[in-house]
């Protein structure tokens, strides 16, 4: 009765592999129209890859040679062989830049503004063997850096930093006080270093006269030689309360006076700041009640600003003062206290002595 049966099994198991034969060929077409699409003219394969058709290649036998298009059918039995050997394959491509040698280039590239060319350069000077110019450029692009030299004019920021530990920066600003007369404007005249952050204030006045103006010069150029910091260049603005004869005692002691642009107000941009805050956190919540008690203000403020308060310009360090460091007491062993000042408006905490 099997006999029977048989030439009808054999019949379907042929149209089944028939069927399987157009479906592969199908496939291979498919591949190979699909491969000259492809912008790279060799395909290369990840070893999880490669061992992923080895072993589905080994189940299939010598027929594979008749299905594989990927690579050629020498090309896997070679994979197969170096697999048997402990071959382990090499990874494809240049090797990757050092990372200390990337460092090193993005550093260099962000702190001089060279072109890659002149970065080359510098590495050789160091004893380094420095990648390609494409690699150099690829390095610099990935982190926001023009590969290019930068031969346009400083910025702002760039010639600021060049000059901040001799640029001072002045200005004024004013406040009423209360006198017996009634309520009377004041002007205080404010010089900035832009190195420190450190401010010199003069006292107030109700009239900056010549000669105001000259002894306030005189007196900050006083303050310059007891703090031992070099002043050559200071910028101020085009208001009418300077004086030619101010300018004069500046240049007498070697201080270049730079009036700044019309309209420009970055350029005074720190200095403001500075009276932004001494005026915010301050001199609006009092009433000034004459010129000496609004010179009090002032200076609690100055003294809290450059001995107490951390400032965000410079990390959040002081100005002036001791500053203790990083400790490792657990917080709850530490003994804190708030000390204030104004009335308790300024506030600062300092650790108490055991």
């Amino acid at each position: 009765m099997g006999r029977v049966f048989q030439p009808l099994l054999f019949l379907l198991a042929r149209c089944t592999r028939n069927e399987l034969i157009r479906q592969v060929e199908w496939l291979k077409a498919e591949n190979e129209m699909l491969r000259k699409r492809v912008g790279k003219k060799r395909i290369f394969l990840e070893p999880e890859e490669k061992a992923r058709l080895m072993k589905l290649g080994q189940g299939i036998g010598s027929d594979l040679k008749h299905l594989i298009t990927i690579v050629s059918y020498n090309t896997f039995l070679s994979w197969l062989r170096k697999e048997r050997g402990g071959h382990k394959p090499k990874k494809m491509g240049r090797p990757r830049t050092a990372e200390s040698i990337r460092k090193l280039i993005v550093k260099i590239g962000s702190e001089t503004g060279w072109g890659y060319t002149r970065i080359m350069g510098e590495l050789k000077k160091l004893g380094l063997k420095p990648p390609s110019r494409n690699t150099v450029k690829r390095i610099m692009k990935s982190h926001d850096l023009d590969p290019g030299p930068n031969r346009g004019p400083d910025s702002w920021h760039e010639f600021l930093k060049r000059h901040a530990e001799t640029l001072y920066q002045c200005d004024f600003f004013s406040k009423r006080v209360w006198t017996k007369f009634g309520p009377r404007q004041y002007f205080v005249l404010v010089f900035l270093h832009i190195g420190s952050r450190k401010v010199f204030v003069t006292k107030c006045t109700r009239k900056p006269t010549t000669e105001w103006m000259n002894e306030q010069a005189q007196r900050f150029v006083e303050h310059v030689k007891s703090t031992g910091q070099e002043a050559t260049l200071i910028l101020r603005d085009r208001d009418s309360l300077y004086r030619q004869d101010f300018d004069k005692v500046l240049r007498d002691a070697g201080i270049k006076v730079k009036k700044n642009s019309v309209r420009a107000p970055n350029l005074q941009a720190h200095i403001e700041r500075f009276i932004q805050s001494l005026q915010q956190e301050a001199l609006d919540y009092f009433i000034a009640c004459g010129p000496k008690h609004f010179d009090y203000l002032i200076s609690e403020y100055i003294e809290h600003y450059h001995t107490e308060r951390p400032h965000q310009a410079i990390g959040n360090f002081l100005l002036t003062g001791d500053w203790p460091g990083p400790k490792d007491d657990p917080p709850d062993t530490i003994l804190i206290e708030c000390r204030t000042r104004l009335g308790g408006l300024l506030r600062h905490y300092e650790r108490r002595a055991a």
